[in-house]
């Protein structure tokens, strides 16, 4: 799907007039926004989604979107990167996941010990949390399509912003 359809639709809902006078735009921007961009036309306008995928594509840093997730209320997982099946990788795929929830419980089990949780525990509760959900988003995408050959080329170690949090 387009952005601007998805705005088009976002639009049968919301009332353009309405989101034009809370961001400080007209209301004619604010529809331009749900045309297709076309230079040689001269309608529709880049949209602020456009936008942002054109940010992310010249930063290449996710970290724009895990922000966005965050203000929405969810998170950015990453779609593995499949290629061709390898059935050989379950085992330790599994056992990665199992270890990551195990590396979970033991981080909060230490942070509640004192029955309190600081800043910082309540940041390694979460960095272990997103690892384990990228973990195991990987892992069932893999299941979805039968290729575990991405599992084992996975990097481990710190990774950048690019590719999420990874265990240090």
């Amino acid at each position: 799907m387009q952005s601007h359809e998805i705005l088009r639709e976002v639009f049968q809902h919301h009332s353009p007039k309405q989101v034009a006078s809370q961001l400080g735009l007209s209301v004619s921007m604010i529809y331009k926004w749900a045309e297709p961009a076309e230079q040689t036309a001269g309608s529709g306008s880049v949209n602020p989604l456009d936008r942002i995928e054109a940010l992310l594509r010249c930063t290449n840093d996710r970290r724009l979107v895990q922000w966005i997730c965050q203000r929405a209320g969810g998170f950015f997982i990453l779609n593995p990167k499949t290629n061709k099946p390898h059935p050989s990788y379950l085992i330790p795929a599994t056992n990665e996941i199992v270890q990551e929830f195990a590396d979970l419980l033991a981080v909060i089990a230490t942070a509640a010990a004192d029955n309190q949780i600081t800043g910082k525990e309540a940041r390694e509760i979460r960095s272990r949390w997103e690892e384990l959900k990228s973990v195991t988003e990987a892992f069932v995408a893999c299941c979805e399509e039968g290729n575990f050959l991405p599992l084992k080329d996975r990097p481990s170690g710190p990774a950048g912003p690019i590719n999420g949090p990874h265990k240090s």
